[in-house]
C-alpha cells in the first residue's frame, strides 16, 4: 500500500514520535510511506528512518484549507491509497481533501484523553485505552480499535548506558536520579511536575539522597525552574536539574534511578526496565507493580485524584521513598517493568495492528453519501466549536489543548459512568 502519515506535531512529545516511528515500522513491512510534517525536531527522525517526507507551514489556521488542498494534490500525485491523521486537525484536514475530493481511505488516531465531538464519526478511528475506545463508540463513532502506544523496544532498552548524560548535566554519579521527560506545558503536565520538584526538595531537605532532573521544554518552563529553584532552597543544594529538550531523551531514561511520567514517555521509561510512579492530575500519583497494572491497561497511563498511597505532594514523596531506601525492590520493579513492555506495547505488534486497519479502510470504504452526511455534521460541530473557543477567548477562559483539559476529562469520565 502507499500511505500518508500527518502527525499534528513535530517537536519532541511521545505521540508524535509514536506516530513517526509507526510510519517507519509500517514501512518495514514492505509498504511506500511518506510523511507529511510542519517543521520539528522530529523531522530529523523521519530523515535518519529513510523516510520521504513533504513539509507544511508551521504557522497555519488548525484546521487549514491550505493543508487539506495540498492533501489532495499529494494523494493524486503519490496515489495514495490510505491517509492517517494523528489528532483532529490532521484528520480534519484529511477527511476534507484526501477522502471526499480523491477517494483515498482516511484512518485517524487519537492519544489525547478524549475524542472531540466535530471528530468524523465514519473515520475508522484509533484510541490509546480501552475506557477511550468505549466512550468513542458510545458517541457513535462507527469504527473503533485500540492502538495502545507502542514502544520501540530493540532502541530503548536497559543496556544503553546513561553515565555521559549524568557527567554532562552535572548529576551526581552514585546519587539516585528521579528522571522525568516530557513537554512542560500546563496540560495534564504542570501539576506533576511541580509535585516532583517539591517532593524530591522534601527529601532531600530530611536527609534523602536524591537529584531530579527534567528533560523538556515548553510554555510552562518558568514556573517550572521556579519551582525548582525553590526545592534547590529548602535542600541547600542543587536537587533538580533542568536540561531543556534533549532530540535523542534515550541517554536520560537510562540514567535514571526511578522514572515519573505518564503516557507513552511512562511506557518508554518502562522499556529501559526502570521503576515507574505514574503522575496525573488533582494530587494523583500511583507506584506500578503487578497489582496496579491493570488499572493503566484499562484506563492509560495517567490518572486523577488520590491513589493508593493518598494525594498531592505527601503521597508521591512516600512512594519515592519506598524506592529510594530499596536498591531490590527498584531492580524488581524495573525487570517487571521491562517485561510488560516487551509482552504489550511492542512497536512490530503496533505496526502489523495499524497494517490490518489500512487494509480494512482500503478495501472497505463507507458509501460516500454517509460521508456527506458526516462531513456536514462535523463542519457544524466544528463552527459551534470555534465560535465558542472565540468567546471564551474575549472572557480570558479559553483552553490551550481541549482534548487535554480537565473539565473535558471529567465529563468524559461522568459520561461513561452515567453510561
Amino acid at each position: 500500500m502507499r500511505i500518508l502519515v500527518y502527525p499534528h506535531a513535530m517537536e519532541i512529545g511521545g505521540s508524535q514520535l509514536n506516530a513517526v516511528q509507526l510510519a517507519g515500522a509500517v514501512r518495514d513491512l514492505g509498504h511506500r510511506v511518506t510523511v507529511l510534517s510542519e517543521p520539528g525536531p522530529l523531522v530529523r527522525t523521519v530523515h535518519e528512518l529513510g523516510l520521504p517526507h513533504v513539509p507544511i507551514p508551521a504557522q497555519r489556521r488548525r484546521p487549514s484549507p491550505a493543508v487539506a488542498r495540498l492533501l489532495a494534490k499529494v494523494v493524486a500525485a503519490r496515489d495514495i491509497d490510505v491517509v492517517h491523521g494523528h489528532e483532529w486537525p490532521p484528520v480534519l484536514e484529511a477527511f476534507a481533501g484526501a477522502c471526499l475530493h480523491r477517494g483515498a481511505a482516511v484512518v485517524g488516531s487519537v492519544m489525547s484523553m478524549s475524542v472531540v465531538p466535530f471528530f468524523p464519526r465514519t473515520v475508522p478511528l484509533l484510541v490509546g485505552t480501552e475506557q477511550i475506545r468505549q466512550a468513542a463508540v458510545a458517541a457513535g463513532h462507527q469504527r473503533v480499535g485500540l492502538l495502545e502506544p507502542p514502544v520501540d523496544t530493540d532502541s530503548d532498552h536497559p543496556g544503553v548506558d546513561g553515565a555521559a548524560f549524568r557527567a554532562e548535566h552535572g548529576l551526581a554519579p552514585r546519587v539516585p536520579l528521579v528522571a522525568m521527560v516530557c513537554r512542560l506545558v500546563p496540560e495534564l503536565k504542570l501539576e506533576g511536575l511541580l509535585a516532583a520538584c517539591d517532593a524530591v526538595g522534601e527529601l532531600a531537605r530530611t536527609g534523602h539522597e536524591v537529584q531530579l532532573v527534567i528533560v523538556g521544554d515548553g510554555r510552562s518552563r518558568e514556573e517550572v525552574a521556579a519551582r525548582a529553584e525553590r526545592a534547590n532552597a529548602a535542600a541547600g543544594a542543587r536537587v533538580v536539574t533542568l536540561t531543556g529538550e534533549i532530540a535523542d531523551p534515550r541517554p536520560a531514561y537510562a540514567a535514571a534511578d526511578i522514572l515519573i511520567g505518564q503516557g507513552g514517555s511512562a511506557l518508554r521509561g518502562m522499556s529501559f526496565g526502570k521503576p515507574l510512579v505514574v503522575i496525573g492530575e488533582q494530587g494523583y500519583s500511583e507506584l506500578l507493580t503487578p497489582d496496579s497494572a491493570d488499572t493503566f491497561l484499562r484506563a492509560g497511563w495517567y490518572g486523577q485524584g488520590p491513589g493508593s498511597l493518598g494525594g498531592g505532594v505527601p503521597a508521591l514523596r512516600d512512594a519515592l521513598a519506598g524506592l529510594l531506601t530499596a536498591p531490590g525492590l527498584r531492580a524488581e520493579l524495573g525487570g517487571y517493568a521491562r517485561e510488560l513492555v516487551l509482552r504489550r506495547f511492542s512497536l512490530r505488534n503496533a505496526a502489523t495492528l495499524l497494517e490490518r486497519e489500512y487494509r480494512a479502510a482500503s478495501t472497505d470504504p463507507v458509501a460516500r453519501p454517509r460521508q456527506a452526511r458526516d462531513a456536514a455534521r462535523a463542519a457544524a460541530t466544528l463552527l459551534r466549536y470555534k465560535i465558542m473557543r472565540k468567546y471564551q477567548g474575549l472572557r480570558g477562559t479559553v483552553r490551550t489543548d481541549d482534548a487535554n483539559a480537565t473539565p473535558v476529562l471529567a465529563a468524559a469520565r461522568d459520561r461513561k459512568e452515567a453510561g
